[in-house]
């Protein structure tokens, strides 16, 4: 990585609670954390470092009105949980252990360039694949139950840290086997995919909200059983992990798209993990991809440019030059939104280079989006962001030669097209189009097609005089609602 950009494991800070080591060895504290007590826990650490409750929030990646609700004595026994706030304290070992937790590793093995974590203690955690699926398992439930502490987790720049760390660092997974009741097969894993490619097209088509809950229970009801209960040997076990971990993919993008953002983040994190014990390394290339989109686009642009380029030493592993030509462009937006104008041009002519190269034939179905329409709109994006904007009027415009299955997309690029008429001072042809795009949202269940109309309200301001513009953007707050 080169020195002008942070990695991942200096956005990490070395203890934004500055907790010295030796405090997590009073009595006190290791009572606290036998008992779980995680409010005592927190308000020890306000005693001691004078930390608000915010700021302890973000160091664990919890909303500070969870953290309240924590020490005013609500319970935490969700085991990632618990796992997130010792990350964040940064306990040592003798700390993790009171608690119930698995000790860190001694060493960490070196770590690929952009991946170099803070210090040792930053390491990852030794798991394995029936902790990722315990892990899982919790999730899909608690999500499928709405429970109070998964709405509560916050998304975290830093919560990428360590999972990217485990895909390069952690050793070969283990066998994955499971002396179940009932065997499972390819015919299973079949129906698993056949369910993903389907709930996939309706995700496409009516956005992430649209069949999450749908996603999330039947993970829970029916996946869940087959990894937990079913019969396997090695071979078809890392097929079923796979299979489950692009579903699980998938939930995170739903997520994502309703900006539910920390259970999107906790989603993903455990495909990267289920990837890895499956031994897919493609699939692992295409889920750093996704955590990276999901970075830049909240603001953690050095986030982003670490994850794209995890993104593109995977693929580059792997020999797919698809998906190489998707962790460039990934890189190319992040530098973008840091308005590394060179960076980025240099990394768009390396996505286009390697999209040249592919073999569509052979290419997995989950990555069958990628395609230039989809490159022209991640061009139109980057170039608008460094408000070049003729040649992001030229891309956008020929993102919209796409394929009509992708409404979402088709609403997000007419949104883009807009936006760039707006700054270009043409209000009346970035109406005409954000009318377009309206009509294609008012179908969707996506925080991120709103968004990108609220985007175009902001590029419009400047003409709000024009009756063209006051109705437009009266159209858009009675349809979405008025902006807050």
């Amino acid at each position: 990585m080169g020195s002008r950009n942070a990695t991942l494991g200096a956005a990490v800070p070395l203890d934004p609670l500055r907790i010295p080591e030796d405090a997590w060895s009073h009595g006190e504290v290791l009572t606290a954390l036998a008992a779980r007590d995680i409010g005592g826990l927190f308000r020890w650490i306000t005693s001691l470092t004078g930390a608000s409750q915010s700021r302890i929030g973000a160091a664990v990646g919890l909303e500070q009105g969870y953290v309240s609700r924590i020490m005013a004595g609500r319970k935490v026994n969700s085991i990632d949980v618990l796992e997130r706030i010792a990350e964040g304290c940064r306990m040592p070992d003798q700390a993790r252990i009171a608690m119930g937790l698995a000790p860190r590793q001694a060493t960490l093995p070196p770590a690929p360039a952009g991946l170099t974590p803070g210090r040792p203690s930053e390491s990852p955690t030794t798991r394995t694949w029936q902790d990722d699926v315990r892990s899982a398992t919790e999730l899909w439930r608690g999500d499928v139950n709405r429970r109070d502490v998964l709405r509560q987790v916050a998304f975290s720049s830093a919560g990428y840290t360590l999972p990217a760390l485990r895909w390069f660092t952690a050793p070969d997974p283990a066998p994955v086997t499971q002396p179940g009741r009932d065997t499972v097969g390819q015919p299973q894993i079949d129906t698993v995919r056949a369910m993903t490619a389907t709930y996939r097209g309706l995700d496409n088509q009516y956005g992430g909200g649209h069949a999450r809950d749908t996603v999330a229970r039947y993970l829970h009801q029916e996946v869940t059983p087959l990894l937990t209960d079913g019969r396997y040997d090695h071979r078809t076990g890392q097929r079923l992990l796979s299979a489950a971990a692009e579903l699980a993919q998938l939930a995170g993008w739903q997520a994502y798209d309703t900006a539910e953002h920390g259970i999107a983040q906790r989603y993903l994190t455990l495909a990267l993990d289920f990837a890895h014990a499956a031994g897919d390394d493609g699939l692992g290339a295409e889920i750093l991809a996704a955590m990276s989109h999901q970075a830049t686009y909240l603001g953690h642009t050095a986030t982003g440019l670490d994850l794209a380029r995890a993104a593109g030493q995977a693929a580059r592993r792997v020999g797919v030059p698809v998906l190489a030509a998707e962790a460039h462009v990934m890189e190319a937006h992040a530098l973008a939104k840091a308005h590394d104008e060179r960076a980025c041009a240099a990394a768009l002519h390396k996505a286009e280079q390697a999209l040249d190269r592919a073999d569509r034939s052979a290419e997995p179905q989950w990555l069958s989006y990628f395609d230039e329409a989809y490159l022209s709109a991640k061009f139109g994006h980057c170039f608008h962001a460094l408000g070049r904007n003729t040649h992001a009027e030229r891309f956008a415009a020929r993102s919209l030669r796409m394929d009509n299955r992708y409404v979402r997309g088709r609403a997000f690029n007419l949104a883009l097209l807009a936006s760039i008429h707006a700054q270009q001072g043409e209000a009346e042809r970035a109406c005409t189009t954000g009318a377009e795009a309206l009509s294609l949202t008012t179908q969707l269940r996506s925080a991120r097609a709103v968004r990108y109309l609220r985007d175009l309200q902001t590029h419009l301001a400047p003409h709000r005089r024009l009756p063209t513009v006051r109705h437009f953007t009266g159209r858009v707050d009675a349809t979405l609602g008025p902006r807050r």
